[in-house]
């Protein structure tokens, strides 16, 4: 329904649920709303930047993995990897399937050094204990299994023999938004600037071409501005944007069945095509929010390839041909998923603060939301634990596999 506001000139549009923010996220949750038979409401999407320029579902180095410490996300990934090695089927239009999304799956390849072998023992328990397919090397099998590295200092480490690995995460996305759209999904590109609360419920939501969206529901997928769009609410919402450079380098020697390596530093690296791609998470002292996303080329010189030729012998000689930087959507409280509704405000849900998970864990955060949507509660993986709640009463979940 479009009806003209005379009053103001403005148009007034109605949707029974709007969702603020297209990304992965966003556009899984409108994927899983619209696939329902069952219901029959009208979803519309409010995006920005229909580019995505600065998404982070567009920038993101796209892995996915199941060595977490924290079950439920173990769980929200396990649904994930299933979910791509279907996507060609689920997500294709009318017959035509979506871009390849290149799923590979050569596994992670965590190092621990004696300070860190004690949580990657933990960590192993937990994982098998959820019938992760992980293994712990010592660093005799380590070396043995992959030559390529140098295990100097590494007490342990962990490798993912299945269900691991990375994909295109750009192609997803535009294929989860292709899909909702085929399905009846409606993106309008706007930019949200207010949020009417009206006895205890989002009204409406106010955007900056003059339009008002009267609405049922809304879900805040904004992704690292997903705090100020709570914020026009009244909520304070413990979500900042990180910024994460990604440095693409030339190797001349050949790595054969190389995992996605993490670092006893931090640092990680993983093929790409012919190249790799590494980089690493800042220190806290180094790590402000909302930088500019402008390649620091400094993290490749003091932190990242230092670090990388040291364990790889080979990455002595390298050469960076490219870099991007995205923003992680970093959840400041615990570096967790926050989905669900908020405590005081029923009708605004949300689904934000993945800290650099967002993109593996879109499938199954989308359709757990679609469910509380459309049912009141979640009827296949229950995320209540990751419900903003938590941040109102102190409680941390703590998430120590974090890279």
């Amino acid at each position: 329904m479009v009806a003209a506001n005379p009053g103001r000139g403005q148009v007034t549009q109605r949707y029974d649920i709007v969702i603020i923010g297209g990304g992965a996220v966003g556009s899984s949750i409108a994927y899983w709303l619209t696939r329902d038979p069952s219901w029959a409401g009208r979803v519309a999407v409010i995006e920005r930047d229909p580019a995505y320029t600065r998404a982070s579902s567009a920038l993101s180095a796209s892995s996915i993995r199941q060595q977490f410490s924290t079950p439920l996300n173990i769980h929200l990934s396990r649904f994930g990897i299933g979910f791509l090695r279907q996507a060609h089927e689920l997500l294709s239009v009318e017959g035509e399937p979506p871009v390849e999304l290149g799923l590979r799956e050569p596994g992670y390849l965590f190092l621990a050094s004696q300070a860190g072998e004690a949580v990657l023992r933990d960590n192993h328990d937990i994982q098998r204990r959820e019938g992760c397919a992980v293994e712990l090397l010592e660093p005799d099998a380590l070396e043995a299994r992959f030559p390529w590295i140098d295990t100097m200092n590494v007490r342990l480490a962990s490798h993912g023999i299945a269900n691991e690995g990375w994909f295109d995460g750009p192609a997803l996305m535009q294929a989860f938004r292709r899909k909702a759209r085929s399905q009846g999904a409606v993106y309008l590109h706007d930019e949200v600037i207010g949020l009417s609360v009206e006895h205890g419920q989002i009204a409406a939501v106010q955007l900056a071409s003059g339009s008002t969206v009267q609405t049922g529901a809304v879900v805040n997928a904004a992704g690292c501005w997903s705090a100020a769009i709570a914020a026009m609410a009244g909520i304070r919402l413990p979500v900042e944007a990180r910024r994460r450079c990604v440095f693409v380098f030339d190797c001349r020697e050949r790595i054969e069945r190389m995992p996605l390596l993490i670092d006893t530093t931090g640092a990680w690296s993983r093929p790409e095509g012919r190249f790799f791609i590494g980089g690493i998470s800042p220190p806290e002292d180094r790590d402000p929010p909302d930088l500019p996303l402008e390649v620091n080329h400094a993290e490749w010189e003091e932190l990242v390839w230092p670090a990388l030729a040291a364990r790889v012998p080979a990455f002595g000689a390298v050469k960076v041909v490219n870099a991007w930087a995205g923003y992680y959507e970093y959840n400041t409280f615990d570096q967790n998923g926050i989905v669900g509704p908020h405590p005081e405000i029923a009708n605004l849900i949300f689904a934000t603060g993945f800290s650099g998970h967002g993109i593996q864990q879109s499938p199954a955060v989308g359709r757990a939301v679609a469910e509380w949507l459309t049912g009141g509660r979640y009827s296949t993986l229950d995320l209540t634990p990751f419900g903003f709640e938590r941040i109102a009463a102190g409680r941390p979940i703590i998430e120590r596999n974090v890279v």
